[in-house]
């Protein structure tokens, strides 16, 4: 047999997964591969680029195995341009003038970044986000602007506001600094989010230290003050300082070969291609970003360009069957945009028809700016049948939607992305369902691999390739194992093996105090989103990092809230709770509230937990409030954190005639006793004098209810999208033993609790339920009663305010600033109408044709 060349052209993702397609298939060797590769580095994740500045190497990032390394039939030619093929001798020709011969030639050239016609794009300090070379540039630039250890200048501007123009952003707060994102449309992403979803993801995003503006452009660039650093001018008359400029403003196809040896092209570029990758030469394909394909059905027409890697895998794919000898074709289901991805930590996911194009289509929203999650589905006009949808903040439901979209829904669309509403599981999908979008694996192909051996995620990922490229679908994975009767791995996340209960005790046991030596000892890699806080809580709950939860290493751990000890809101502002511990508040507490409140114009309100919140501050104007409210004996009320809220009570027996006990004396106890104690997810309590039950101590994380001889106490209910009534643990106990058995219960909690499990499901979840419980920290089963109360007793002892913390360091001082190269500068983008005497968010009106829940309202409207 004759071996035939196939030549590709471009080492990029595409390219190379060509590669493995092809080695993987061709058992009777019919091919030689030849690839040429721009870069000087093999093919290599571009998916995950940021995560070079994370500390990942050129090894980590590279897709090229040592098999293929050592494969005699793969010749990977690495730093040689293609820049001419002659289609009549069938030959490629390089730029240093090397020639080779071809029988097929895949064009898998990739695209190149877009940069604006901007006066000044080519100074000094200016790059593009696109390649190795391009962070390494950044990277220099980087570093020697914080050597210089100027921080009024240590900035960067990012221009283009869309999935690169975020990763770019992310890369310089990586690199130390402050980054300051410019889009020229109305919103973050708009390809990939609406109006409502861009409104909630730039709040997020400012919250972690990123400027946005948005709706202007950079009209120019020029060199700063003397000769440092750059000043970008801005449509709106702004100008920016900064120390780098980074262009993410697009990409184009790369198709200058195509066009130089006359093959059509689409309108907007990009070699034409049939519906199996094939050009107007037969010879020659193209795949990629740099191929325009025709498939009917496909969302945007014929001769589209897609800039997603999914595609891209698809085409590959596709072109592999076809050169031996197969007939598949590239349908409108591989060409799926569908992407979910952590930006700056912030959870974003859009799939199908996420913006409502399809005649008829209705809009089914929930937008929720407290818990920050915006959750969109796109359904048919009868409301059976998922077209798209759009997640920000909370995009756990991604994996699950994206599979049943183009299907009948199992339930009411608004239950399905409600909070709490109905959960559909894996078992209710069919196998036609696709699981992994990235790589076109459905859910009968994973369950034919697990039938086959694959018993557990990396097993599956190996021999089906699903979860090897954005990992949105590992948590599908997960389920489907677990229902086909496989043990599932109870890690906390791909850096630790070990589950949070595990960790828990690693830390209290070996007295490790930094995350850094714990995933160096006992986990991989540099840690995630997931593990980061998980952490953090722990050291704070073990006392085990005995410093501020803001002190070096352990403020880059937190979560968003905890960063700013404050609660972020819609408009990228904060509230401030101050702790009134049991509701009791003197006239004077009441006065210097109201008067913070009135002299920094915000809004307040009686919250639930009987306690005052103050909303609409300035993310500058914190330590100010701050300072204010301690010089007024108040702390903070933790409302931010993973911690106690509040105890709640009723004025038992100093004024009401059917109180039997001090409820407000037991309540300020209980709540000057856990205040600040860090958990896996938030606590709640409340105190009754009676069993009138006025403080609803029946709802709460613990509760304790007054009697006759002393106190009922009731543990791990919860209210919510799904309440619980809570469990009577002891009855008729004295004051010393009551808190006693508190002590016990939330160390207990918080020693073996998962990451962010509320108390109602770790008891559901307990093997033997309340009467272990009961059996553990009641009549020490276990025999860690002792440690457990030595726990409390070392959290009551080092106890101190955060709010003061901050206010006594000139370091942790520096952060809150909205914009570090103008310290005390407000935003110009916070405005506020008024409303019932008191100012509002301005601009969040969403407008009718779509089903929004705000408060006890619910609008329904088609579109």
């Amino acid at each position: 047999m004759n071996t035939k060349t196939l030549v590709i052209v471009g080492h990029g993702m595409v390219g190379h997964r060509l590669v493995e397609a092809m080695r993987s298939r061709d058992e009777a060797g019919q091919w030689r591969i030849v690839v040429f590769g721009q870069e000087s580095r093999p093919a290599y994740d571009r998916v995950s680029l940021s995560s070079y500045f994370e500390g990942a190497s050129e090894g980590e990032l590279s897709l090229v195995a040592d098999d293929v390394r050592r494969d005699q039939a793969v010749e990977l030619r690495l730093g040689a341009r293609v820049v001419a093929v002659d289609r009549d001798a069938q030959t490629v020709r390089t730029a240093s003038g090397q020639t080779r011969g071809y029988d097929t030639l895949v064009l898998a050239t990739g695209s190149y970044p877009f940069v604006p016609p901007v006066p000044g794009r080519d100074l000094p300090g200016c790059f593009v986000y696109r390649t190795l070379d391009d962070l390494d540039a950044i990277r220099t630039a980087a570093e020697a602007a914080v050597a210089r250890g100027d921080p009024g200048r240590r900035s960067g501007v990012v221009v283009g506001g869309g999935l690169l123009g975020l990763e770019a952003a992310r890369a310089l707060r990586l690199l130390g600094l402050s980054p300051h994102v410019v889009e020229i449309a109305p919103r973050l992403m708009p390809v990939q989010v609406d109006e409502g979803g861009g409104a909630l993801l730039r709040r997020l995003v400012e919250d972690l230290d990123v400027a946005v503006r948005c709706g202007v452009s950079v009209q120019s660039i020029a060199k700063g003050p003397r000769g440092r650093g750059l000043v970008a001018a801005l449509s709106d008359g702004i100008e920016l300082d900064a120390d780098v400029v980074v262009f993410s403003a697009g990409i184009r196809p790369f198709d200058q070969l195509a066009r130089a040896m006359g093959l059509p092209v689409g309108e907007r570029g990009g070699v034409l291609v049939n519906d199996y990758c094939r050009t107007a030469d037969e010879r020659i394909y193209a795949i990629g970003e740099c191929a325009a394909i025709a498939v009917r059905g496909a969302v945007g027409g014929v001769g589209r360009t897609y800039g997603l890697v999914a595609p891209g895998y698809a085409m590959a794919e596709v072109v592999a069957d076809r050169l031996l000898g197969g007939g598949a074709t590239v349908t409108a289901a591989d060409l799926d945009t569908s992407t979910k991805l952590k930006l700056l930590g912030v959870d974003v996911a859009s799939f199908g028809d996420a913006h409502a194009s399809t005649r008829g289509a209705l809009e089914v929203v929930i937008n929720d700016p407290v818990a920050g999650s915006y959750q969109k589905l796109v359904v048919s006009d009868d409301a059976k049948t998922l077209l798209g949808g759009i997640l920000v903040g909370d995009a756990s439901r991604y994996a699950t939607l994206r599979s049943l979209m183009g299907s009948k829904l199992p339930a009411d669309p608004v239950a399905m992305i409600a909070p709490g509403g109905v959960a559909v599981g894996a078992d209710e999908l069919p196998d036609s369902a696709q699981i992994c979008s990235c790589n076109a694996v459905t859910k009968g192909t994973l369950r034919a691999a697990i039938a086959k051996g694959a018993h557990d995620v990396p097993a599956l990922k190996a021999c089906t390739k699903a979860g090897t490229t954005c990992g949105s679908c590992l948590p599908t994975l997960k389920l489907l194992l677990k229902q086909s009767g496989v043990t599932v791995s109870k890690a906390v996340c791909e850096h630790f093996a070990c589950s949070r209960q595990e960790l828990f005790q690693i830390v209290a046991g070996t007295g490790i105090q930094t995350f850094s030596e714990l995933v160096a000892r006992y986990g991989s890699g540099r840690g995630c989103d997931i593990c980061k806080p998980a952490v953090a809580s722990i050291l704070a709950s073990t006392g085990a990092c005995g410093s501020h939860i803001l002190d070096g290493e352990q403020a880059t751990l937190q979560d968003t809230n905890d960063h700013f000890l404050a609660n972020l809101q819609r408009n990228g502002t904060y509230s401030v709770i101050p702790r009134i511990p049991g509701g009791e508040i003197t006239p004077e507490g009441l006065i210097a509230i109201g008067e913070i409140a009135r002299d920094f114009k915000l809004y307040t309100k009686i919250t639930g937990g009987q306690r005052i919140d103050m909303f609409g501050a300035r993310v500058e104007q914190l330590p100010a409030i701050w300072r204010r409210l301690v010089d007024a004996g108040f702390e903070s009320g933790h409302a931010y954190g993973k911690a106690l809220r509040t105890v709640k009570s009723c004025v038992g027996t100093d004024w009401c005639r059917y109180g039997v006990q001090d409820s407000v004396s037991m309540a300020i106890l209980l709540e000057l006793r856990y205040r600040g104690l860090r958990s896996p997810h938030k606590l709640k309590s409340a105190v009754s004098g009676c069993a009138r039950e006025c403080a609803e101590a029946r709802s709460k994380d613990f509760g304790v209810i007054a009697t006759e001889a002393g106190w009922n106490l009731y543990v791990c209910g919860n209210g919510g999208f799904r309440p619980r009534h809570a469990d009577l643990l002891a009855a008729d106990l004295g004051t010393e033993t009551l808190v006693r058995t508190i002590d016990r219960f939330l160390m207990f909690y918080i020693r073996t609790a998962d990451r962010l499990q509320r108390t109602a499901p770790w008891l559901e979840a307990m093997e033997g339920g309340l009467d272990h419980l009961r059996e553990v920290i009641m009549d020490d089963k276990l025999g860690i009663c002792a440690e457990l109360d030595a726990a409390m007793a070392r959290h009551v002892a080092g106890y101190s305010d955060e709010w003061r913390g901050v206010l006594e360091d000139p370091v942790k001082l520096a952060r809150f600033n909205s914009f570090v190269n103008a310290p005390g500068t407000p935003d110009p983008t916070v405005e506020f109408v008024d409303r019932r005497g008191q100012r509002v968010p301005v601009g969040y009106d969403r407008g009718s044709q779509r089903v929004l829940i705000s408060g006890p309202t619910l609008q329904v409207a088609g579109k």
